[in-house]
């Protein structure tokens, strides 16, 4: 499993992207995480998937709403990170009003989520292999702090908890 000082996964995530812009067409675009994050702080999270109960109750919309407290703490960008699509990423990002506060990060294949050892098995469940619930603050692609939940909990990769140590 990842760890505090590791440099994040070499990996591709997919942005859908609403309006076209700054060489980003409508539709999914490809984001490379390492050139993505080199020289920023980036507050990022993952969770197991869009729309399910726990995330759009709670994990995501706290990000949203401290979206401003963690640029005040020097944060460049809010990433959330979930195994599905980026047209539902997309949808998800519309319904939990992200637009300009969090960017909502596909990793469809789990590429980053096996790479990182942040996986979730919810086989059982009907939904495959997913992202572990986490959160992470990273600066220019190194770890510097990791809060990884135990299965079914939502403790420990919460806002408030990534906040402090981003003003720590």
């Amino acid at each position: 499993m990842i760890k505090v000082g590791d440099t994040l996964p070499a990996a591709t995530l997919m942005e859908y992207v609403e309006v076209e812009g700054n060489g980003c067409s409508l539709g999914p675009n490809p984001v490379d995480v390492a050139q993505a994050s080199a020289g920023k702080t980036i507050a990022l999270f993952a969770v197991p998937g869009a729309f399910t109960p726990t995330c759009s109750a709670r994990h995501v919309p706290g990000f949203v709403d401290k979206a401003e407290q963690f640029k005040a703490a020097g944060v460049d960008e809010v990433w959330c990170l979930s195994v599905n699509d980026a047209f539902v990423m997309g949808a998800w990002a519309r319904e939990q009003k992200t637009a300009g506060k969090v960017r909502m990060l596909a990793d469809g294949n789990a590429a980053f989520a096996k790479a990182a050892g942040l996986t979730l098995d919810l086989n059982g469940k009907g939904l495959g292999l997913r992202s572990n619930r986490y959160s992470m603050l990273v600066r220019d692609g190194k770890v510097v702090s990791l809060n990884v939940e135990g299965p079914g909990k939502f403790e420990v990769s919460d806002a408030e908890t990534l906040l402090a140590q981003a003003t720590a």
